[in-house]
Formats: C-alpha cells, structure tokens, sequence
C-alpha cells in the first residue's frame, strides 16, 4: 500500500523543543493501513514504512496518533535539514508499508 499526502509539519509539545517533528497521516489511509493491518502492528502500534519526502528516502515506523484522527509520522533533522523543512511548513509525502 502506497499513500501520497500533503501535511503540515507539526512539533510533538510533550518533549523539548526541536526533538519531535511530525506530520500526521490522512484519517481515511490511517483507518485503511488500521485495516490492512489487522492487530499485526508492531510496538506501540507501529507500523514499519519506506517514505520518500523530497529527495530524501528512509525506512521508519508510523504509530496511531493519541490526539490525532490519524497515523503520525516522524521527520527527522536530518530529513527536515536536507529538504530545507520548518515546523509548519506543508510537505509532500509518500508512504509505502514495507511489510504488508
């Protein structure tokens, strides 16, 4: 399964500053992948993804949202860096499930 999405980048408030930057999934591919899934999620309710944002492709984990409708990624500095991204920038994302 393969989601393209725009979101806004968004800052995890619960830790420091600059440590956790997230964009959140579409509610309809996170109640799909929820599906898709069937309870086979990993730690956390994690889900292992290959996302591509820019030029920059990594593997990385989705976990269900506790104050969002849907999955949230993270984007790491090194991602945020080489793509020139800023919380509250709009990012475009593609996320493919690597194990289903």
């Amino acid at each position: 399964m393969v989601v393209e999405f725009e979101a806004e980048l968004w800052l995890w408030q619960a830790r420091r500053p600059e440590s956790w930057t997230f964009v959140t999934l579409p509610a309809d591919a996170s109640e799909e992948i929820r599906e898709l899934t069937g309870g086979q999620a990993r730690g956390f309710g994690s889900v292992r993804v290959r996302v591509t944002v820019g030029g920059s492709v990594w593997t990385t984990s989705i976990f269900p949202g506790s104050a969002q409708s849907g999955y949230v990624l993270p984007v790491k500095r090194a991602v945020r860096t080489a793509e020139a991204l800023d919380t509250g920038d709009t990012v475009s994302v593609t996320v493919e499930l690597v194990d289903f």
